[in-house]
């Protein structure tokens, strides 16, 4: 499954956190969520399943009922965003967006590639790079679409001069190593296997809005949900814990890839 089929607003996870930070209870959180956007989606209807229901989804699984293997990881974005303002959790978000949805990171590893061959990026080569990976399916092409809209209201991607394409907005820094380390642990958690190589994850291309400052690999094992496995000099290996969770649950909750 894909599961990301809505374009979410920055706005509406800032919400969604605001209110979990709260303390208001899933289901407070999640009747407050369909009065706020009831004027916004389904234009004033309420179906069962429509797009404000299907918002609200994702809304609630990226902050509030995330999956087991990840309360670890949203525990420490709470915390790490008690201490930030609204315009610094863009990573927190990102990051979260990332390890609950997997196919966030492949569609921000596309676009980041291609950033780095060309200025301009358009929709249709993302989603024709995002097919070859995923395969033929209009659900592809259509989730694609969802996420480079989020990119855009999000502000990490702008209207380039050519019409229809997208240029990268200006690179965030991200200064303090705790956010740094959190949101290298959550592409840690959306890559296939949950082990990653240490070169990569630093130049990761899912990571293009963001300048992440030198970073160690031992920093990473400080919250002890990560660990580092070194083979030889060079070859450096990132992955979950085992005590935070075994590989094999790791692996069917992010089996899509």
């Amino acid at each position: 499954m894909i599961g990301y089929n809505r374009t979410v607003k920055l706005q509406w996870l800032d919400e969604t956190l605001d209110l979990y930070l709260a303390g208001l209870s899933d289901e407070e959180i999640y009747l407050t969520l369909r009065e706020r956007l009831k004027d916004e989606m389904s234009l004033g209807r309420e179906p069962k399943r429509g797009s404000r229901e299907k918002t609200i989804t994702l809304l609630l699984k990226t902050w509030v009922r995330v999956p087991k293997v990840l309360c670890p990881l949203r525990d420490e974005g709470v915390r790490l965003a008690r201490d930030s303002s609204r315009v610094e959790r863009l990573p927190l978000h990102w990051g979260m967006t990332m390890a609950v949805y997997p196919f966030w990171r492949v569609v921000s590893d596309v676009a980041g590639r291609l950033f780095r061959l060309q200025e301009t990026i358009a929709p249709l080569q993302v989603q024709r790079r995002t097919k070859e990976l995923l395969g033929e399916r209009e659900v592809v092409a259509r989730s694609t679409r969802y996420v480079l809209r989020a990119f855009a209201e999000w502000g990490v991607i702008d209207d380039s001069r050519k019409k229809g394409e997208y240029s990268p907005a200006a690179v965030r820094q991200i200064a303090q190593a705790t956010t740094a380390t959190w949101l290298l642990e959550a592409v840690v958690h959306s890559t296939p296997g949950a082990t990653v190589d240490f070169g990569g994850l630093m130049k990761s291309p899912s990571l293009f809005p963001f300048n992440i400052r030198r970073i160690y690999p031992e920093q990473l094992t400080e919250s002890g949900r990560l660990e580092v496995v070194r083979h030889g000099i060079e070859e450096v290996l990132v992955r979950v814990s085992p005590t935070t969770s075994n590989n094999a649950a790791v692996q069917r909750s992010f089996g899509l890839l």
